[in-house]
């Protein structure tokens, strides 16, 4: 017994530090008393609306409060941000997205907001897939390359500015002809358009599509980058660099959320970074969540978050720019050129 007791002893002491540390790691300077509100400005099932409600759960644990997801699509998701713009400046209403956007509304003239504007938070990043109605005439990424030099494909996308459209803009940038572009509210709009056979294709991102690959009820041609993609349960999807040449521009687009830095409460932000610091890099369900959706875990917060979206930013921009569809040019935001 006497061997035993303080054995017994430490692992009470070491229960206890373990116990003291947890709580501490949890009293967060903010303690919300009531719903938070993060808008995703899109439809339903798409890459921003999945990760945010992910991310989301993961935020009820930490601050023991509820998360209520809406959905809020609209205007490139220009809509959604803006009720959260405009919402009361009290830590409660956040958005959700990609954060490159906030560096390209200007630029398309749909809204006067700049990514210095917002706080940010990272979460993870998805490539996009040119994929096709499998019963579409194109069975490779040579047919589909042929036929876009044609001018004869139809393009399902999230909309004016989205990662699908800017996507297209880009495969057409380097390939050159042209396309016809069919835009939805939602990236999950999109791809469900493309298997109904309203579109001959979809350039929307990876994640969106995973499901509808395994089931084959699309045909993935090709991932819009350098490095082939494996979604779980298919397999390798290769890279649009096999299939053609000339440089793209990067394509990647990075979720996350974000609030505005004027008037959103120290203590909101505070709690925020600590959670980003110490639990959401750990998180096991997001690593999971990028396994089967062939996406990347990417978390990050404040200057590491800008920076994570700035070639996203410019490569957007100035594709966009390529293609006509600014109303000034990315030098006047001091965008430089890829």
């Amino acid at each position: 017994m006497r061997t035993l007791f303080p054995k017994a002893l430490q692992a009470a002491a070491a229960l206890l530090v373990l116990t003291s540390a947890t709580a501490m790691a949890q009293d967060y300077p903010w303690k919300p008393t009531k719903p938070i509100t993060l808008i995703v400005p899109w439809g339903a099932g798409g890459a921003t609306d999945q990760v945010s409600r992910l991310t989301a759960a993961i935020l009820e644990d930490e601050l023991k409060q509820r998360v209520v997801v809406v959905n809020q699509p609209g205007a490139s998701g220009a809509l959604g941000k803006k009720n959260a713009w405009e919402a009361a400046r009290d830590g409660y209403t956040w958005a959700a997205g990609a954060p490159k956007q906030l560096g390209t509304y200007k630029l398309l003239g749909q809204w006067d907001t700049w990514i210095d504007d917002w706080h940010l938070y990272n979460t993870v990043t998805n490539v996009p897939l040119v994929s096709v109605n499998p019963n579409s005439p194109y069975k490779t990424m040579a047919d589909f390359v042929a036929a876009m030099k044609a001018g004869n494909v139809t393009i399902a996308t999230a909309g004016a500015g989205s990662s699908g459209h800017a996507a297209a803009e880009a495969l057409k940038g380097v390939v050159g002809g042209n396309y016809r572009h069919i835009t939805y509210d939602g990236g999950n709009p999109a791809v469900v358009a493309t298997v109904a056979g309203e579109a001959q294709a979809t350039t929307q991102l990876a994640s969106e599509q995973a499901e509808m690959v395994r089931g084959k009820r699309l045909r993935p041609l090709a991932v819009l980058s350098d490095q082939a993609l494996e979604i779980e349960g298919y397999g390798r999807i290769p890279p649009v660099t096999e299939f053609i040449q000339g440089k793209l521009p990067v394509l990647a687009t990075t979720f996350g959320i974000f609030l505005p830095k004027q008037g959103t409460p120290p203590e909101v932000i505070e709690t925020l970074n600590r959670i980003w610091a110490t639990k959401i890099p750990n998180n096991a369900k997001l690593r999971a969540y990028t396994l089967e959706k062939g996406a990347q875990f990417t978390p990050g917060a404040g200057q590491a978050a800008r920076d994570k979206a700035w070639p996203e930013i410019q490569a957007d921009a100035w594709s966009f720019h390529a293609a006509g569809r600014t109303k000034m040019s990315p030098d006047e935001l001091k965008i430089p050129r890829p």
